[in-house]
């Protein structure tokens, strides 16, 4: 049962789902929409350039209809006439070509937005496939599209009818009127049915649109393992995640040992936290921080910094303030500047002693001044530690 449910399209589809449909060019379509946006825009059209239609018809209708009677037994002549004829019915319906081929295009955009992919121009040998094209016409949208279709035609029917009927009297007393009386005079009846017409497919595109929205989103649900697939394509593989970020820790603690023998001290409590401290009065404000860390990290620190004879100085409250408020790099807050200046102090005082070899070894200082709140005290393994013995018995209280 639960393969079953993971391979059930439950799951409705990703925004990067939607991405990769919208680059293999599939959109949201209807093609009621096209058709009523196609012929409202053509009916709005005829109907606010309707007389300037009707003029450039009369004349087209004119000149074809009126010419000399040798011209007709001249066969350049005529193709002569019959040249600047279509080239002046081109020109006067080219507007209404414009609009109708801007409409075209932009119904599409507004429903699933502007698409071009060269993916849909491919040829697909699936699609000449009798059985999957039987597939379709009996599948649940093959059944919608008849329904659609069976609608849409009851509805247009119906209102073309109610038009004829309603100007058929009207229609037939046209015949009775000059040309120039009855053209515009039929146009505009004509366009009276286009709005009823208009009207219905206004009706059949409300119902069409919301329907093929659904239908698409339909067509892409996932599957509750390509959700997972995709989560993890996106976000990648946790274990290889952990495994960059360790390689990147490591990196970085390689690094930052390398600056451990140009500090000039190292700061320590016991056996938890090693902070080492650069300070150069030419270049920098306040000594800063060039390596620091915890447990074993710790321990490394303080094992380089005694390799290359970097002088270190045990001061728990000290150590743990800097480990906790410090970032690498960054020089020591000003809440601890006594306690540091005293630090490097006495490494210096303890460089010139190393350096002469005479006189009394320098006093290592002692209750380092460590503001109350930036101390966060000792963890609870070295809190254990400081009260038992060195055998690992507790002591008594």
């Amino acid at each position: 049962m639960a393969e079953e449910s993971d391979l059930e399209k439950t799951e409705q589809p990703s925004p990067r789902r939607i991405e990769q449909a919208r680059e293999e060019g599939q959109v949201p379509q209807s093609r009621e929409l096209s058709t009523f946006f196609v012929l409202i825009t053509g009916v709005t059209s005829l109907w606010l350039m309707g007389g300037w239609f009707s003029a450039r018809i009369l004349d087209m209708m004119r000149r074809g209809f009126s010419f000399e009677r040798d011209a007709v037994f001249d066969s350049a002549v005529m193709l002569q006439g019959f040249g600047e004829l279509f080239t002046h019915t081109i020109l006067s319906l080219a507007p209404l070509f414009g609009l109708l081929m801007f409409a075209a295009i932009a119904a599409p955009i507004m429903l699933g937005g502007f698409v071009f992919s060269s993916k849909v121009l491919s040829l697909k040998f699936d699609r000449m496939d009798p059985l999957k094209g039987l597939g379709r016409m009996f599948s649940v949208h093959g059944l919608a599209e008849m329904v659609k279709s069976v609608l849409k035609t009851l509805v247009i029917g119906t209102l073309g009818v109610i038009a004829v009927m309603r100007e058929r009297e009207h229609v037939y007393s046209l015949m009775s009127q000059s040309l120039q009386t009855a053209f515009p005079d039929f146009i505009q009846t004509i366009l009276f049915a286009a709005l009823l017409i208009i009207l219905g497919l206004a009706l059949v595109a409300a119902i069409d649109v919301p329907f093929q929205l659904w239908q698409y989103r339909r067509e892409l649900r996932m599957t509750k393992d390509e959700v997972k697939r995709e989560h993890k394509e996106q976000e990648g593989d946790p274990h290889l995640k952990a495994r960059v970020r360790s390689l990147q820790r490591e990196m970085a603690r390689r690094r930052m040992m390398t600056e451990v023998p140009k500090a000039d001290v190292v700061v320590t409590n016991p056996t938890h936290f090693s902070v080492a401290l650069k300070y150069d009065a030419d270049k920098m404000g306040a000594p800063v921080v060039v390596a620091k860390g915890r447990g074993e990290i710790a321990m490394k620190i303080r094992e380089i910094a005694a390799e290359h004879k970097v002088p270190m100085l045990e001061a728990p409250p000290l150590a743990r303030a800097l480990h906790a408020h410090c970032e690498l790099g960054e020089t020591v807050p000003a809440a601890l500047y006594t306690a540091v200046a005293e630090v490097m102090a006495y490494v210096y005082q303890l460089n010139a002693w190393l350096s002469h070899g005479g006189g009394a070894r320098p006093q290592a200082p002692a209750d380092l001044p460590v503001p109350t709140g930036m101390d966060p005290g000792p963890p609870p393994d070295e809190a254990d530690e400081a009260t038992t013995n060195g055998d690992g018995r507790r002591l008594a209280e």
